[in-house]
């Protein structure tokens, strides 16, 4: 990972790029740098991913609730002020959920198994 020096982010600035869900669809802004991804990830009332997903995330709920099913068959509902961690390939999971959400997103090289 390359260094990052002092950076102030005005998330007002950072374009959205839409991404459909099953149902619903997600919002991201984003920014990357070597090795590591931020970003702020919107979920619209009704969401589903469209995929399970096996990527590392620090996920911390800013706004609304949504619910993280794990294909394995648990499910944990998280709210404004709640958050997950998982690593690399340890878990397969996929976000869902009714009202609308709003995430911090961190994931990276940092992450691996």
């Amino acid at each position: 990972m390359t260094s990052i020096p002092f950076l102030h982010i005005d998330w007002t600035t950072i374009p959205k790029e839409e991404h459909p869900g099953t149902t619903g669809t997600s919002f991201w802004q984003t920014l990357e740098f070597d090795g590591l991804r931020v970003r702020i990830v919107e979920y619209s009332a009704n969401y589903l991913a469209d995929h399970w997903c096996q990527k590392g995330h620090i996920v911390y709920c800013l706004e609304g609730s949504f619910v993280s099913e794990e294909e394995s068959g648990g499910s944990t509902k998280l709210s404004a002020g709640m958050s997950y961690i998982v690593s690399d390939s340890l878990s397969s999971h996929r976000s869902t959920s009714v009202t609308g959400a709003k995430l911090l997103i961190i994931d990276g090289d940092f992450l691996k198994s």
